[in-house]
């Protein structure tokens, strides 16, 4: 036996330290998995790089003298930002073609005619109004659907037919009532309103609220309640309060409650909508008694 081996203090044997990069498939799925789940889309290098370091050695060189720095370009707009300033622009032609309209027919003509919404390309029909123009009582809508669409009337699908029974839970019907909607047109896969096209035919609403001069406004939903109410509380805090809405010198009384689509995904909530249709309907008979002030024809239906 040699020295060296004698003498050597024992040691534990080394252990080899296993590849880094010898690993499963699993963990590696597993690992790109969580790379993604991070919003980790695009790999920049299989190496990692000190980008800092980089910027310093970039600053502490050479600067370009003044006529070689090219000026910076302004800043784009948000995509959001720049919607607005054409929908406002959209939103002055409605209003100035609104102005012009004196009855139902020639409003439902211009916004037929009107074309600087982009929901009119994507709609089958321009869906304009139901109901009795004569009637005391006004139902405003968020946006036709599938049904309405197809057919071209306000509230004629599943959510309509329970519009329907409401109310006849309170003694009224089509006839007795008039129903629009704040779009009169369809968005594409029934989804919500945009800011933008809200503000572009909320001028059609108004003037078509100023041609009937309800005497009640019963708005059905956020969208219509915010377009109209103009506050930011959502439909759980509007509903079953009365507000006033001016139209043309009048102040008509208003009333939010929850759309009837609303109502059928959430049923539990028919007794709320219940107890906003009672309020509307004793408005109605205090108006049909007297004439409160303010307020318009209290011998309407």
């Amino acid at each position: 036996m040699s020295t060296t081996d004698t003498d050597a203090p024992s040691r534990p044997p080394l252990r080899r330290r296993p590849d880094a990069r010898a690993i499963s498939e699993a963990d590696a799925l597993a690992a790109l998995h969580f790379l993604v789940l991070s919003g980790i889309r695009d790999i920049a290098g299989h190496e990692p790089a000190d980008h800092f370091a980089r910027s310093r050695k970039t600053t502490t060189s050479s600067a370009p003298g003044p006529q070689s720095r090219a000026a910076a370009p302004p800043p784009a707009a948000p995509p959001v930002q720049t919607a607005l300033q054409g929908a406002d622009s959209a939103r002055r032609s409605a209003a100035e073609l609104a102005a012009q309209c004196n009855d139902l027919a020639s409003l439902k003509a211009a916004i037929e005619s009107f074309d600087q919404c982009a929901l009119r390309a994507t709609a089958t029909h321009t869906v304009f109004a139901d109901g009795n123009p004569e009637a005391a009582l006004m139902i405003v809508g968020e946006a036709p659907g599938r049904e309405e669409d197809r057919l071209g009337k306000p509230f004629v699908g599943e959510s309509g037919r329970l519009l329907d029974r409401m109310l006849a839970a309170i003694g009224r019907d089509r006839d007795s009532t008039y129903i629009t909607n704040v779009l009169p047109w369809r968005p594409p896969g029934n989804r919500k309103p945009t800011p933008a096209e809200i503000t572009i035919c909320l001028p059609f609403l108004k003037r078509h609220i100023e041609l009937i001069r309800p005497q009640v406004l019963f708005l059905t939903g956020g969208v219509a309640a915010g377009a109209l109410l103009e506050r930011r509380e959502g439909i759980t805090r509007l509903r079953g309060r009365w507000f006033d809405y001016a139209a043309a010198g009048d102040r008509i009384p208003v009333m939010a409650s929850f759309h009837p689509a609303f109502l059928l995904r959430q049923p539990e909530q028919k007794r709320r909508a219940w107890e906003d249709l009672l309020k509307i309907q004793e408005k109605l008979e205090r108006n049909r008694e007297s004439a409160e002030p303010g307020q318009n024809r209290p011998d309407r239906q």
